[in-house]
């Protein structure tokens, strides 16, 4: 997390993730009203947070909880902060420490980069009633997937896999769905090349 050195460090620190959570909200198509909302809060309040004049904005539990209002995560953010600063020809030297104040949650894996969405049709019935064979799923390339939220997990051969997200750290991605919808599978960073959220499930 990123610590304060100056109070113009912070100011502008503040301001930077302030602008990315501005950016991620329109990306979703709300108002600050509508996104204030969803989590009680006025839209004067959330847009306090777009200003960067509440400090609150770096901690973790605050990041989730304005990220889960635009149903993103705090990975969206950060992905977000990073697109904004790589357009600059020098980087500059605080943006690694900016991108720390974005809270990881510890995962092991790098972001596929944001593209258009994907759709599968799902040919078995190993995750119903969650979802039955015929269900066309579509995917986000890019965006990390919350807890017991769809995904689907590209393996380093190439094929897909659609699952429940659970966890995950540096050793492991855990996910359930696995022939049937509450079997745990447990597979190795190494063996998985990303990981992507389902973002709607289309039942033709």
């Amino acid at each position: 997390m990123a610590r304060f050195t100056s109070d113009d460090d912070a100011g502008a620190e503040g301001r930077a993730l302030g602008e990315a959570l501005s950016a991620l909200r329109r990306e979703r198509g709300l108002s600050q009203a509508e996104a204030g909302q969803r989590i009680g809060m006025t839209s004067q309040g959330w847009g306090l947070y777009e200003a960067g004049k509440r400090p609150g904005l770096f901690r973790p539990d605050v990041q989730r909880r304005l990220t889960g209002a635009l149903d993103a995560t705090p990975e969206d953010l950060a992905l977000v902060l990073g697109a904004a600063a790589s357009p600059s020809p020098s980087p500059d030297p605080g943006a690694k420490a900016l991108s720390a104040g974005v809270q990881a949650r510890g995962r092991a894996y790098d972001p596929a980069p944001a593209s258009e969405r994907r759709r599968l049709r799902l040919s078995t019935d190993e995750l119903a009633p969650w979802a039955a064979a015929g269900t066309v799923l579509e995917y986000a390339p890019g965006r990390w997937p919350r807890r017991d939220q769809g995904c689907v997990v590209e393996m380093a051969d190439g094929s897909l896999r659609v699952r429940l997200y659970v966890r995950s750290d540096e050793a492991e991605l855990i996910v359930r769905g696995a022939g049937a919808l509450l079997t745990l599978e447990r597979i190795a960073r190494g063996q998985a090349r990303s990981v992507s959220a389902v973002v709607a499930r289309l039942d033709e």
